[in-house]
């Protein structure tokens, strides 16, 4: 006549005011980490951005940020970056996870590659093909390469909900105006952001490729932000958008 009685309904209300609940991530814990805000991208850091891979053909969500055995990493970002791109097939030598790095000439890993560009605090970009972060809304296929300091993804074409995603972690997410620019990004290319300072709705970026024999192209680079999502873009997400314009609870006084 009681139905189904529990003793623990599995539920426990939140605080009225969590200002003050600590969450506690042992620090060496492999599996999980407490998520920092990330800090925009400044206009200043978009010259001289390195290639980090030129992505041959497909690459999905799964490419960009595998899963299987590297779920288990989902709620470290530090640790699941760790799989970043390593499933893109690099256009210049046909190989995964195999990158030159240009500090060294040497080449690594992608995730390697990148960790080295982030600790000189160089920014770098993604240039990928048709239809580039097709399949699941994996979110941390936009999370990592965000974390490792890639600034900008250039390709023929986005996936939608990629697209988005990049654009949420206050990310450059870019087409080429002209497909076949694709072919004149070369190995040792260096990008230089000219008019980023002028980013707007509807209007097409510049981008100035350097290539290792010092000539140059210039390119048109075009996007659909919206007003409200290169606020994302200025403030370095939509997270953090959302942070500084919630508005704050009032706190009950005792009468």
């Amino acid at each position: 006549p009681k139905g189904f009685a529990v003793e623990d309904a599995g539920y426990l209300a939140p605080n009225e005011n969590g200002s003050s609940v600590v969450v506690k991530v042992a620090e060496d814990s492999e599996r999980l980490q407490l998520l920092e805000p990330f800090e925009p991208i400044q206009d200043k850091d978009l010259k001289e951005v390195k290639l980090l891979i030129k992505a041959y053909g497909k690459c999905t969500t799964d490419h960009i940020s595998m899963a299987g055995p590297w779920l288990r990493f989902r709620g470290h970002l530090d640790n699941i970056s760790n799989n970043c791109l390593i499933g893109a097939v690099n256009a210049f030598n046909k190989k995964t996870n195999f990158v030159k790095n240009q500090l060294t000439g040497e080449y690594d890993g992608v995730p390697d590659t990148q960790r080295a560009y982030k600790a000189k605090g160089i920014k770098s970009i993604v240039v990928g093909d048709h239809n580039y972060g097709e399949g699941s809304s994996r979110e941390h296929a936009a999370m990592e390469p965000r974390h490792l300091g890639v600034a900008a993804v250039l390709v023929k074409s986005f996936a939608r909900i990629h697209e988005t995603n990049l654009k949420k972690q206050g990310m450059l997410g870019l087409t080429f105006a002209n497909e076949n620019d694709y072919d004149l990004i070369q190995e040792d290319d260096t990008f230089s952001f000219v008019d980023i300072e002028n980013f707007a709705p509807d209007v097409p970026l510049t981008i100035e490729i350097t290539h290792k024999d010092g000539s140059k192209d210039t390119i048109k680079a075009n996007h659909t932000y919206n007003a409200a999502q290169i606020g994302w873009y200025r403030e370095g997400s939509a997270l953090n958008v959302i942070k500084i314009t919630r508005p704050k609870k009032k706190q009950k006084t005792k009468n």
